[in-house]
């Protein structure tokens, strides 16, 4: 009568199931947010690398500094092709924003979420077993009250049913049955008291279960479910940032690729052809017509004074410059050699200017006119012979527009200069002035020598701006004009000899590198000289070391040599040193090279260096 069947373990067992399965999903949820993150920092590194070697790739083709390189990036199409390199760079940085905001907007707040995540699933399921363990405590009360009271119901009425017996047996003494009364109630009682803390544990069990069930275990599923939807929600909001990540930067990207087709449609092949021309222009003029050399009459050959092969002869009284009474030669006249003689021949019939062929074989016009078109710059001051070779101050080894071109750009380095000393010279009496108003700011004294060191580089940059403006003067007027140059095609060339690459007599210049007409300059032509014999004058002639007789005729028409006729006879002053070459004199003011098979060379023995041969 006392019995209860109360069993809500199977119950608490499937509510421990379900905080399992609870904990693995929200788990597998962490697992995700941790994947995600780590998606985005391969991504980030992705981005790093792309730009550093887009970064790379533009540096690369960078043109180097004060190398030939950058100054090709004068013309548009280069200029064009270095607006790409610098867009990339900026394309490339770009994709470092990418990766600078996804690191600090996707990666670095999902970590810090993900830890706080954690802690508050830890909280939640710490919740969730105390309650469950509450309850299994009730629970084991319930249970062992339960057990008690059922004991103490069957003590009971094992009492009751002694005491029943010993009272109807007759032979049982009355104290007996008095005592088996007693036991009974003693154990009635204890039943009562089993009872009632039974039935109070019971109570108590049933509000902590309904408290368990309706209050706490939904308040904890719950937080965990709105968790869940929050990490939900986070995982989606970091997909749609790793999105407007990649969108933010587009326009950018845009605006790069409009940089470069703007770049490329700013190309104009006509000014880099343009400055292509201007970079290169010599300033020479085109030679004039070629007058036409009869051979059908025996007579000598006559070169008219158009002819780019004019003969060396017809300028050798120009050598001569008044004022001195000993002449001087031109350094490539004096120093250099022309080249190797052609290949010694039993017969001198075979040698041009041979006794059998009087005269020399005249070379294709389109031949020497390749050589015009093709020939360099002659070294025209003989200082920079004596250094070796150096550009000379006045860069009077350029052709007429290429020296304008540099002397012009001098002037200009020149001027900036000056303008910034008389600047500084400004600045220094301002700062003066202030000390003299203020002799405690400073002592005006002490600015003098800056002042005067001022005044002396200013004096000395105009000096040297005079001297290359003089030079620059100079060029300019000797320039063509440029409306002239059209009408003065066909007879430009009359007023002056044709200059010829192979002869050096008609390739005079001044020894300030100018170019010169040697018949409408003349006078200005020995003026210059007087000025090159002044620094020349303490050169002596070599000492002749011996005469020659010339075996043939030879017209020299290359730089460096000199023209003999059949049995002249001349003074040897430098012998033949296996080149095929010996160097004579026929006076003061004529000397140069002719092939050593055309003379035959009586050395004097007592000479210093001679040898003993004819």
């Amino acid at each position: 009568m006392y019995s209860i069947a109360l069993n809500p373990c199977n119950s608490l067992m499937r509510q421990e199931d379900q905080f399992d399965n609870l904990e693995k999903h929200t788990q597998s949820g962490i697992d995700i947010l941790e994947k995600h993150i780590k998606f985005v920092k391969e991504r980030t590194e992705i981005e790093l690398n792309y730009a550093k070697q887009l970064r790379n790739l533009s540096k690369k083709y960078q043109p180097k500094k004060n190398s030939k390189e950058e100054e090709e990036y004068k013309y548009t199409s280069c200029k064009a092709f270095l607006s790409t390199l610098n867009e990339m760079n900026d394309y490339a940085g770009q994709h470092e924003v990418i990766s600078e905001n996804m690191t600090s907007q996707i990666t670095v707040e999902l970590a810090r979420y993900i830890q706080e995540l954690k802690q508050e699933r830890k909280s939640h399921f710490h919740d969730g077993r105390k309650a469950q363990q509450h309850i299994e405590t009730c629970w084991k009360q319930l249970e062992s009250s339960k057990r008690r009271f059922e004991r103490d119901c069957k003590e009971a009425d094992r009492a009751q049913q002694y005491f029943e017996k010993m009272d109807a047996d007759i032979n049982v003494t009355k104290a007996d049955v008095e005592k088996a009364r007693q036991q009974a109630q003693i154990r009635h009682q204890m039943a009562e008291d089993s009872k009632a803390d039974y039935s109070s544990i019971l109570q108590k069990f049933n509000h902590e279960q309904h408290e368990y069930y309706h209050t706490h275990i939904p308040n904890i599923f719950q937080k965990i479910q709105e968790m869940e939807e929050r990490r939900i929600v986070r995982i989606g909001e970091s997909m749609k940032t790793y999105a407007e990540v990649d969108r933010q930067v587009i326009p950018i990207i845009g605006k790069c690729l409009d940089g470069i087709v703007k770049a490329a449609e700013s190309i104009d092949q006509k000014n880099d052809s343009q400055l292509v021309i201007e970079a290169y222009k010599s300033g020479f003029e085109p030679p004039g017509d070629i007058e036409f050399e009869d051979y059908s009459q025996p007579m000598k050959r006559t070169v008219s004074d158009n002819s780019l092969s004019n003969s060396r002869g017809e300028g050798k009284s120009e050598l001569k410059f008044g004022g001195k009474s000993k002449g001087k030669l031109w350094p490539f006249i004096k120093k250099n050699k022309p080249p190797p003689p052609p290949p010694a021949s039993a017969s001198p019939s075979a040698v041009p200017n041979g006794p059998q062929s009087p005269k020399q074989q005249k070379e294709p016009l389109s031949h020497r006119f390749n050589e015009f078109m093709i020939s360099k710059p002659k070294i025209h001051c003989f200082r920079s012979l004596k250094r070796g070779g150096a550009t000379p101050e006045d860069f009077s080894n350029l052709p007429p527009e290429q020296r304008r071109k540099k002397l012009q750009q001098k002037v200009d380095e020149l001027n900036k200069e000056i303008q910034k000393e008389m600047d500084q010279r400004d600045a220094i009496t301002k700062m003066k002035d202030v000390y003299l108003k203020n002799p405690q700011m400073g002592d005006p004294a002490s600015l003098d020598h800056k002042l005067v060191e001022v005044g002396h580089n200013i004096e000395k940059l105009r000096l040297e701006a005079q001297k290359f403006e003089s030079w620059l003067s100079e060029v300019e007027g000797r320039l063509p004009a440029r409306g002239d140059q059209a009408r003065r095609q066909s007879g430009m060339y009359d007023a002056q000899n044709p200059p010829s690459v192979n002869s050096c007599a008609q390739d005079r210049e001044s020894p300030d590198g100018s170019y010169t007409e040697e018949q409408s300059q003349e006078s200005e032509v020995k003026v210059l000289a007087t000025d090159f014999d002044d620094e020349f004058d303490d050169e002596e002639p070599l000492p002749a070391i011996g005469t020659c007789k010339a075996l043939y005729t030879f017209e020299g028409q290359n730089e460096g040599t000199i023209s003999v006729a059949e049995g002249e006879t001349l003074y040897v002053i430098e012998e033949d040193k296996g080149d095929g070459w010996t160097r004579i004199r026929r006076n003061e003011d004529e000397e140069g090279y002719v092939p050593t098979s055309y003379v035959e060379v009586y050395l004097d023995k007592n000479a210093k260096g001679a040898k003993t041969y004819i």
